[in-house]
């Protein structure tokens, strides 16, 4: 699943945006998110079981006749609607299950399709399924980490591969006077305690402004289910995988410095707005927020090597990087080194790791987190 992915340079709001390659072409995210797709389906019946477990639609029924479900960060592409259509066979089992008690009929869908204003919303609708699809489909553009719904409307919401995307980059690692100035690196897991704590600290304050607009949002009972890659607990920063993984991009960008093909001091200025957060201190966030109930908590079931794209080569996993990092790298350096770069990254994919084994590594979790009473 897409991210709202609002990679913000300044200010505490929207700020400039960056979404996934839009479109279909061959570097889109459309044709270069089956991984994150498959992480989906990856959990896709613990997504279900909660649903029908843990949402309390007798909350809910009979006065409500509209539910209204939500994937933030959607992006572009199919992962979105199958997440989507997941969410409402497990509605309706729910509303099946409890007919006797609730005796009304199942309400009609509302589906909304969030992302940043600057997400590929042409694409994204020109795949959208069928008429006779089961709800009223309708996009919301803006920014997760604000408010985007009326108070209390939505009854489940749902986000896959996005909270490790920062509004913005802390603003003290591209301060040349900052202790946390974080020279010649595009992300934190090999940097300095005070460039760790930066981006640590940026992170519980974005989940901070995000889970607080999201009950503002949720209605009571309502679920919000987060699918992400999470650091493992005890896991150093500069161990989780797709630390690794970026920190390889960032070498190519330093060699491509040291031939003069890019600026050094674009180099020194140009960091990841990416945080990967450990269960502990998403725990630790939601507890602070006071607003939910945490339903689970858990590592999604590993893909299986056969699972994962097809063939898994340095060539393929370096296309899924550039649908996502496009337009971020081509706003600081230029669209002209893309081809470059992406070669030479795919060539230290191919020739400095084992492919299969990193990606095996990556782990993701579902949490589910039901809104508690509104006083």
């Amino acid at each position: 699943m897409g991210t709202e992915k609002e990679m913000s340079k300044e200010g505490e709001g929207e700020g400039e945006a960056f979404p996934m390659k839009g479109g279909d072409g061959a570097y889109s995210y459309s044709r270069n998110s089956s991984y994150q797709g498959e992480v989906r389906n990856a959990a896709k019946e613990l997504v279900s079981e909660a649903i029908v477990e843990s949402l309390d639609i007798l909350k809910f029924s009979p006065s409500t006749t509209i539910i209204r479900v939500v994937d933030l960060g959607c992006s572009v592409g199919p992962n979105t609607f199958l997440a989507v259509q997941n969410i409402l066979e497990a509605i309706q089992l729910n509303y099946c299950q409890n007919q006797a008690v609730i005796k009304s009929q199942i309400p009609e869908f509302q589906v909304f399709f969030n992302d940043h204003v600057s997400n590929d919303f042409n694409t994204l609708f020109l795949s959208l399924p069928p008429a006779d699809r089961q709800y009223h489909a309708a996009g919301v553009p803006g920014s997760f980490y604000s408010r985007l719904f009326p108070s209390h409307s939505l009854h489940v919401v749902h986000i896959s591969y996005a909270i490790h995307w920062l509004s913005r980059v802390p603003k003290e690692v591209i301060d040349r006077t900052s202790p946390a100035w974080n020279k010649g690196r595009i992300t934190y897991s090999s940097a300095s305690d005070e460039v760790i704590e930066a981006f640590s600290a940026q992170c519980a304050n974005d989940m901070a402004r995000f889970l607080q607009a999201r009950a503002e949002e949720i209605a009571e009972g309502g679920l919000m289910i987060l699918i992400f890659p999470v650091r493992p607990s005890g896991t150093p920063h500069s161990q989780v995988t797709l630390n690794i993984v970026h920190d390889l991009l960032g070498s190519c960008l330093v060699d491509m410095a040291k031939k003069g093909i890019v600026r050094k001091e674009k180099v020194d200025t140009f960091n990841l707005p990416l945080y990967y957060i450990s269960s502990q201190e998403l725990e630790a966030a939601i507890e602070r927020n006071g607003c939910f109930g945490i339903e689970r908590m858990e590592s999604v079931p590993p893909l299986t090597y056969s699972q994962k794209i097809a063939p898994l080569t340095a060539k393929a996993y370096a296309f899924i990087i550039r649908s996502v990092m496009e337009g971020l790298i081509k706003a600081q350096f230029g669209e002209e080194i893309l081809d470059e770069l992406f070669r030479s990254f795919s060539k230290k994919l191919e020739d400095e790791v084992s492919l299969s084994d990193l990606v095996d590594k990556i782990v993701h979790f579902c949490a589910v987190l039901t809104r508690k009473a509104i006083n």
